[in-house]
């Protein structure tokens, strides 16, 4: 999304924004040079672990693309859970839409034992598997398994990345009791930030890769 990448864009990557996934594939493939030393998934994550609130840090293990489990580099991951506070390791899953519901994280989280979920981790996964390149993911915790996320957030969220004021408000207008879900939703959003924020500080240029890539 923006907002996430806005907090690397002075990381000393190249940075590429995706909403939902649309064209990622694509724009990572071009994006890659003789100089990519790997690729990082960097951002929010909704959470399938209830143990996990609303600004804890995923750093994964393991990518799970449909039934295909890709294993992220051990010594950056390593580096990267390490440097962040508090951050715990698992299996991030990557989903073509949105899982927005309860019911929908629960059955996800039964069936593939992941504690996050996410609508790019995996494509970025798949493209550095394909170019024999280290991968790694940071994602935060923004909705947490026990909470929906409400319509009003959904009808924000554009294809490139950017929020949709406009639609969010009209939602919000025609469904008028899902206010305070969505305010509910922006405390969540925020404390997912700071700790992006803090992330990105503490590892520094590179984001952790230039620790140990050569």
């Amino acid at each position: 999304m923006a907002f996430e990448a806005k907090i690397v864009a002075d990381a000393g990557m190249r940075v590429i924004c995706s909403g939902d996934g649309r064209n990622l594939a694509a724009s990572l493939t071009r994006a890659i040079d003789a100089e990519c030393g790997g690729l990082l998934s960097f951002g929010v994550a909704g959470g399938l672990d209830p143990s996990l609130e609303p600004g804890t840090c995923v750093v994964a293990s393991e990518i799970l693309s449909g039934l295909v489990r890709i294993p992220t580099d051990i010594e950056w991951s390593h580096k990267l859970a390490s440097t962040i506070p508090d951050a715990v390791c698992g299996t991030i899953v990557g989903v073509p839409t949105p899982v927005a519901h309860t019911d929908a994280k629960r059955a996800l989280r039964a069936r593939t034992g992941a504690l996050a979920v996410d609508m790019e981790s995996h494509i970025v996964a798949e493209i550095g598997a394909a170019h024999g390149l280290p991968v790694a993911a940071i994602r935060v915790i923004t909705d947490p398994a026990a909470r929906a996320l409400p319509k009003a957030a959904l009808a924000a969220m554009r294809p490139n990345g950017t929020t949709d004021i406009l639609a969010m408000v009209r939602q919000v207008m025609r469904q008028p009791r899902e206010l305070p879900a969505l305010m509910r939703t922006a405390l969540d959003a925020r404390a997912a930030r700071a700790t992006l924020v803090r992330g990105r500080r503490l590892l520094g240029p590179g984001l952790g890769l230039a620790d140990f890539a050569t």
